[in-house]
């Protein structure tokens, strides 16, 4: 049997089991009992959100026989759309037919009645690839769509979209998921894999998939062919060569410390896992905002990075020394560009946040 990728192995297969977006979930579920359907919808978003994998949950439930259930993931339509056969649902990546040729033979296709479902899908991926003309031909049928025909158009460059396309489609906006939803995520599909796991390597890997599932199960199945079959931090560690968050709060403890030698010690231990300085740099300005905001609000709710345990070691720090720390960093950040040796800059630059404590 062929060898399914973990983001396709694990794809959604009903609006339910759809990773965040809720809003945009709830929206389409009414609209579909209601039978309120648009001949048109844009999908933006930041890659590996959801928009192609919500856009084929549309087409299966516009078409499914089950309509109380839809989709139901049994009738014929619903097998056949999931696996890529339904001849009524035509996917098109605009980034490699992009031009007005290959518009225009869709176009003319969509005149015509649908050979099995109760409507043509079209999914046409990364619109924004599209030229000029091939722009203008689609705009056409968009004006004057055929009652049997939805088309989704997914783009993570909107702006680069032309606005009278944009006025005639209903717009949705994909957000980055959660790093919470991500790591739950990345539970299930473990224990699914019956794969051993550390909690720090999970979220370690939702902070690199920076919001896109997608991104966090590539990621994953990475970890996963170097581990084998018990996936620890150290294993995402050596692969990406990013210091865990433990390696960074020691960082910080010692600058607040005030205690150089551990600090020199602790720079010598992270960067000798060839780490990107520049990404170390840009996460310790993430653990001074937390620690600033939990200072100021004391909610839990708004912890991205650390846990509330972790950011009260931190808050030993007045909210005004924080803000001092993040703008010698935010400095310290823009000089690597002119520097050739990074490590001696960061080095300096958390020598200057000791004479904050």
């Amino acid at each position: 049997m062929t060898y399914k990728s973990l983001y396709r192995t694990y794809r959604p297969n009903s609006f339910e089991t759809v990773v965040g977006q809720r809003h945009i979930i709830q929206t389409l579920q009414n609209a579909i009992k209601q039978k309120k359907m648009s001949h048109a919808y844009l999908f933006c978003g930041p890659r590996g959100t959801g928009k192609t994998t919500v856009a084929k949950l549309l087409a299966k439930s516009v078409n499914c026989i089950n309509v109380e259930q839809a989709p139901c993931n049994q009738c014929e339509h619903c097998l056949t759309i999931q696996n890529g056969t339904h001849p009524d649902v035509i996917e098109i990546d605009a980034a490699s037919n992009n031009g007005v040729d290959e518009i225009r033979d869709l176009i003319e296709k969509v005149k015509y009645a649908p050979l099995q479902g109760k409507y043509k899908v079209y999914i046409v991926d990364e619109v924004h690839m599209l030229s000029q003309g091939a722009f203008n031909a689609l705009l056409k049928t968009l004006e004057e769509p055929p009652a049997h025909v939805i088309f989704i158009l997914a783009t993570t460059e909107p702006h680069k979209v032309l606005p009278t396309i944009i006025s005639r489609c209903q717009r949705y906006d994909f957000v980055r998921v959660n790093r919470f939803d991500i790591q739950m995520r990345i539970e299930e599909v473990l224990k699914a894999e019956k794969i051993e796991y550390e909690e720090e390597a999970v979220r370690l890997i939702s902070q690199l998939a920076d919001g896109g599932v997608r991104d966090a199960l590539s990621i994953l199945e990475q970890c996963i062919a170097y581990s084998r079959q018990n996936l620890n931090a150290q294993h995402v560690n050596d692969i990406y060569g990013i210091a865990t968050t433990q390696d960074k709060l020691k960082l910080l403890n010692a600058v607040i410390d005030n205690d150089v030698t551990v600090l020199m010690q602790e720079i010598d231990y992270v960067t000798g896992k060839n780490i990107d300085i520049r990404r170390l740099t840009n996460d310790l300005m993430e653990l001074l905002k937390e620690s600033v905001v939990y200072s100021f609000t004391k909610d839990k709710s708004l912890l991205n990075k650390l846990t509330e345990e972790e950011v009260k070691s931190l808050n030993r720090l007045s909210a005004p020394v924080g803000l001092k720390m993040i703008e010698d960093l935010m400095e310290t950040l823009e000089k690597y560009r002119s520097a050739s040796n990074l490590l001696s800059y960061f080095e300096i630059g958390l020598l200057k946040l000791i004479s904050h404590t």
